[in-house]
Parts: C-alpha cells; structure tokens; sequence
C-alpha cells in the first residue's frame, strides 16, 4: 500500500470512528458509555436505541482495531 493510500485509510477511519462515537452518545443519552465501555448500553431502556448503541459500538471497536493495525 502506497504512503497516499494509508493515509486515505487513516482519514476515513477516522471519520467512521467519529461517525460512531456520535451515534452511541446520541443513542445511550450521555457519554457516560466512553468511560465506562460496552456494559454502560445495557441500560438503555429502549430496545431499538439499546441495538443502535450496540452496533456503532461494534463499529468503533472495529475502526479502533483497524487503526491499531496500520498504525
């Protein structure tokens, strides 16, 4: 991968990682979650804000992961 290329991958993952940390606030109400990690979405009352909070968690984990790995 080219220097341009990993730089590219670099801006765009940061985007989805700001993408998701917004939309877990958004659905958790606080963002109580980013110190407390994953168990703070189980008490979101509301089931489709609970399961909109899990999946952009899963996101930013995996954006976190990638980011890890190309440095």
């Amino acid at each position: 991968m080219s220097v341009a290329q990993i730089k590219n991958l670099q801006r765009r993952l940061a985007i989805l990682e700001q993408e998701a940390t917004e939309e877990v606030t958004r659905a958790s109400g606080h963002e109580l979650w980013q110190s407390l990690g994953f168990d703070a979405l189980d008490s979101i009352e509301d089931s489709e804000l609970r399961a909109r909070a899990n999946y952009y968690y899963g996101q930013l984990q995996t954006v976190r992961e990638l980011k890890a790995s190309i440095g």
